[in-house]
C-alpha cells in the first residue's frame, strides 16, 4: 500500500514538472503613464543610476542597500551595483544605450535572491498635450525555475505593481518641480 502511495506521488510530480517545462520562460512585462512634464524634465531621472533612488521602488526595498557606482553615471557602459536586503536582492543595472530625452536600456543581472538576465527600456514619448509619455518595459528568459514559480505567483503583477508605484513616485518629484 505504502509504494502505491509512493508511486502515485513520484507520478504526480513527474506529471506536474513536466507541466511546467511546457510553459513559456520568456516574458515581457510593460506600462506607461502620462507625466505632465517634458522629456527634458524627466529624462536625467530615468538616464543616471543615481537619480534612481528619487523614484524607482524598486531601489527603495531597501534603505541599507549598498550601491557601488562604475563609471560615469548617465552614460553607456556606466553600472551600478547593488546589495541589499531579501527583498531588494543583489546584482548590477549597466546602461546598455541612450537616446537623450527618448529613451534609457538597461541590463539588470541580478545574482540574488536567485540569477536572472533581463532587458529594461524606458521610453519618453510627447503626448500632445505637452505632457510625456513614460513607458517601462522588462523582459527576460525566466528559465524553469521561474516557470515554476510563475504557478504559484502572479510575478507579472508584482512586477508590473512596483512600476505603478515608481511612476507615483517619479511624478511626485517631476510634477512638484
Amino acid at each position: 500500500m505504502i509504494k502505491k502511495i509512493f508511486l502515485g506521488l513520484v507520478i504526480a510530480i513527474v506529471l506536474f514538472l513536466g507541466f511546467v517545462s511546457t510553459r513559456e520562460s520568456k516574458f515581457h512585462y510593460e506600462r506607461s503613464t502620462v507625466i505632465n512634464a517634458p522629456a527634458e524634465k524627466i529624462y536625467p531621472y530615468i538616464s543616471n543610476f543615481k537619480n534612481g533612488s528619487a523614484w524607482n521602488s524598486f531601489d527603495q526595498k531597501d534603505p541599507n542597500v549598498k550601491r557601488n557606482f562604475i563609471g560615469n553615471d548617465g552614460e553607456v557602459g556606466a553600472k551600478m551595483e547593488f546589495e541589499g536586503n531579501q527583498e531588494a536582492g543583489a546584482g548590477y543595472l549597466e546602461m546598455l544605450s541612450l537616446v537623450p530625452n527618448a529613451e534609457a536600456q538597461m541590463k539588470l543581472v541580478m545574482t540574488k535572491p536567485m540569477h536572472a538576465e533581463n532587458l529594461i527600456i524606458y521610453k519618453l514619448t510627447a503626448e500632445p498635450t505637452g505632457s510625456t509619455r513614460f513607458t517601462w518595459a522588462m523582459s527576460g528568459d525566466a528559465g524553469f525555475i521561474g516557470k515554476l514559480i510563475n504557478i504559484f505567483i502572479d510575478c507579472e503583477k508584482m512586477i508590473t505593481d512596483e512600476f505603478e508605484k515608481s511612476f507615483q513616485n517619479l511624478k511626485v518629484v517631476i510634477e512638484k518641480q
